[in-house]
């Protein structure tokens, strides 16, 4: 991603991409939009997940739950993303509503090198 127009533009790309996996997509999906020694921390000051193996099992728990998410805002500034967004989750008979900042930086093949997701019990709504 050598040009500032065409970074952003991908970045753009990768958080729309992202928004939708989590939607609808599986952990095997999500994985993919990672660098092979990426991090995720969500929320931040929780566990750390490093790699894509660990990331993988982070994700695999939104497999077996109805979600519906929509991305609120983005910014977008060098190499990294910070996005609001809302996620509607339905698993074992309970219905909630999440919305987290996240955060995101990216390498120049456009993968995500870190993510950290801010939010804790007061972004959480039970619907």
């Amino acid at each position: 991603m050598p040009h500032a127009d065409d970074r952003t533009t991908a970045i753009t790309d990768a958080v729309n991409r992202y928004i939708a996996l989590i939607a609808t997509g599986s952990a095997d999906d999500l994985v993919e939009l990672y660098a092979d020694d990426a991090t995720v921390e969500d929320p931040v000051g929780g566990d750390v997940h490093i790699g894509r193996q660990a990331i993988h099992g982070f994700y695999s728990a939104l497999d077996d739950a109805q979600r519906t998410c929509e991305l609120v805002a983005l910014r977008v500034a060098g190499n990294e993303a910070a996005f609001q967004f809302r996620l509607t989750v339905n698993a074992g008979g309970h219905r909630m509503l999440i919305e987290p900042i996240d955060v995101m930086a990216f390498d120049d093949s456009g993968k995500v090198t870190t993510m950290k997701a801010y939010w804790s019990a007061a972004d959480v709504t039970q619907l």
